[in-house]
Parts: structure tokens; C-alpha cells; sequence
């Protein structure tokens, strides 16, 4: 006998709302990895609440599995694709370590650009929104959020930099394209690296110093490898920063119940990247204070000093703007983008 039209309707409705119930209750662990140790700032003050935050919002359907130091195998540089394919399903990584193939949001590892990781990254969040940089250069993945470490400063392991000739002859690590071409241009030999690799390079002897976040210097013992520590006049913006992701596998996303999306949604944008440039920024003192203890030396690079490395660091400006450009970009559009922004959020 065939089932009435309204029975079978009403019958479809209980099945769809059972099988969205069933949805809602099922918890889902998100594999999350990046590359630094546990003991970590991103670890320990970023990733570790922010999962618990997500986890006590969706009622403890979503729960985080993570993967610290690369415990999913591949290296650093690898991380966005093992996003993009699904071997985790989130990770935190620098779109630079993937030299050239993010050049967009390079802008933000230009020289002088940022003050505090705070502001900066609420301009890189709207930097990329309102550019289309999800649609084009993150297309791949599904970004939750954007944010800049804190000011990044020379450690070293002979001797301090006082002015521009003493980059001369030093092996230093830079951590981006950008911050390679920075190097060159005031006189070093830049040795590209992740930060992991950092710690034994100094012990080995193949650099004689890197460029590096205060905050992430105990991580990776620095301050036990170097001596000597230059940091940029406090008025001044930094010499460099890093512009880093928090992305999402996209299938992975949309395979989410709406609720569970909005959980997503509500802990990335704006707020949360100027939350994630926070912890950076209170991270620095506390890993300063560790050197100081072990009583390295530190010094001051003046403005006026600081005006000759601007003027060297001019060219490497000069060359994204090209590059970017070339590549279909306004490059010159995109510059004056992220340092309106930049004024706009990140005044101090």
C-alpha cells in the first residue's frame, strides 16, 4: 500500500532533522599542526586557548587534536599545503617560508612598516579582506585569521651591530624573502631558514646571527646560543616583522553544520587576528627578560642610524612594488593599502 503524499513528507522531515541532529551531536576533531615545540607562545598562549575556546562554544562538538613541531611529518614551508590537501585540518604557519608564492601579503614584511603586532595584524586582516587576497593568493585554503609577530630584532653571536658596516661579512638568518633582501641590502650574507633550524645553525657555526621576535627566542634558545642582542630605537617601526596564517582545510569547513561554522567564524576576523597580535606583543618582555638574566649584551640602534637602513631598504620596496605588479597586481595600490591601514590601526 503507498504511503500518503503528507506522511511520506512528514516522514522526510523527521529522517532530516534526525540526521541534523545527529550532525550537531557528533564531535569532530580538527587536526591542527604547526612547527614550533610546545612550550611555545603559539603552542602554549595562541592555538591551546583558542581550541579550548572553540570547543567550549560548540558545546564540545568541535575538539582540536594538535600537532606541535611538525609531528605530522613534511617541514614548515610544506605547512599550507597539508592544509590545501587535508593532512591537517588547520594549521599555523608563515606564508613566506613558500618564497614567492604569497607576494601580496609580503607588503607586511617590508622594512619600517609596523609598530605593535596588535594593530598590525587588525590592518593585515583588513589588508587582505578588502584586496580579495581570499579569492586569489588563499583561495586554496579558508583563512580564520591573519597576524604579525612582535618587533623583530638582531641576536648575534660575536659581536653587536651598531651601524650598517657591521652587517658587513655576517651570515645572518632572515626568516622571509623579504627579510633576505633586506640583509643583502645592508651589507650581510642572508641564510633563508624556518625558525626550528635556527638553534643549530648557531651551534654549528654556519650563521653568526639571526633575525628574530623577542617572543620566540626562548622556544628556540637563542639567548643561550648568542651574546649580544641590537634592538631598533622603541620609537621607531620595526625593522621587520612576519605575517603569519591560521587557514583551514575548506572542505573540511564546509563539511560543518552552519552552528559549527558560525563557532569558526566567531573566533577569526579582525578581533580575533588583533587578539593573536596581543599575545605577541606581551610575549616580548617576558622572553627579553631571559637574556637580560643570563646577562647578554644589549644595545640601541638610533633613529638617525636607523633613517641610512630605511634608505637601504628603500630598493627592497622598490622591487616588490615591481614584482607584485608584474604579476598582475598594482603593486604601487597595494603599498599604500597596508600603510594606510597600518596608520589607520597601528599608531603607537
Amino acid at each position: 500500500m503507498s504511503t500518503p503524499k503528507h506522511a511520506r513528507s512528514l516522514l522526510t522531515a523527521v529522517v532530516l532533522a534526525a540526521c541534523a541532529s545527529a550532525a550537531w551531536s557528533q564531535e569532530i576533531v580538527l587536526k591542527v599542526a604547526h612547527f614550533l615545540p610546545p612550550g611555545s607562545t603559539a603552542h602554549a598562549k595562541f592555538i591551546t586557548p583558542w581550541c579550548d575556546k572553540v570547543n567550549k562554544e560548540s558545546a564540545g562538538k568541535l575538539k582540536c587534536q594538535i600537532y606541535p613541531a611538525m609531528q605530522l611529518g613534511g617541514t614548515p614551508p610544506q605547512l599550507i599545503d597539508q592544509v590545501r590537501d587535508g593532512i591537517a585540518d588547520i594549521v599555523w604557519t608563515l606564508p613566506g617560508y613558500s618564497a614567492g608564492r604569497f607576494p601580496a601579503i609580503e607588503v607586511f614584511e617590508l622594512p619600517f612598516m609596523t609598530k605593535t603586532a596588535e594593530g598590525a595584524s587588525r590592518a593585515l586582516w583588513e589588508y587582505v579582506a578588502v584586496n580579495k587576497l581570499g579569492q586569489t593568493e588563499f583561495k586554496d585554503v579558508h583563512p580564520i585569521l591573519f597576524h604579525v609577530h612582535d618587533e623583530g630584532h638582531l641576536h648575534l653571536v660575536k659581536g653587536p651591530i651598531k651601524s650598517m658596516a657591521d652587517f658587513k661579512g655576517l651570515k645572518l638568518r632572515a626568516p622571509t624573502r623579504q627579510t633576505n633582501k633586506f640583509l643583502a641590502a645592508l651589507g650581510a650574507t642572508p641564510v633563508g631558514m624556518p625558525v626550528p633550524q635556527v638553534s643549530d645553525a648557531l651551534s654549528k657555526g654556519v650563521i653568526d646571527g639571526a633575525m628574530l621576535p623577542w617572543e620566540v627566542v626562548p622556544s628556540v634558545k637563542v639567548h643561550e646560543l648568542v651574546k649580544f642582542h641590537s634592538e631598533s630605537d622603541p620609537k621607531a617601526r620595526a625593522v621587520y616583522t612576519s605575517a603569519f596564517v591560521f587557514a583551514m582545510n575548506k572542505a573540511k569547513y564546509d563539511s560543518l553544520t552552519p552552528e559549527l561554522r558560525k563557532v569558526i567564524d566567531a573566533n577569526g576576523g579582525a578581533e580575533t587576528s588583533a587578539w593573536a597580535g596581543k599575545i605577541w606583543d606581551q610575549s616580548a618582555s617576558g622572553a627579553r627578560k631571559l637574556a637580560v638574566e643570563r646577562g647578554n649584551q644589549f644595545n640601541t640602534i638610533g633613529a638617525d642610524e636607523l633613517k641610512k637602513w630605511e634608505q637601504a631598504g628603500q630598493t627592497v620596496v622598490d622591487s616588490w612594488v615591481g614584482e607584485v605588479s608584474a604579476k598582475g597586481h598594482d603593486g604601487k595600490a597595494l603599498l599604500k593599502s597596508a600603510r594606510d591601514l597600518i596608520q589607520k590601526y597601528d599608531q603607537q
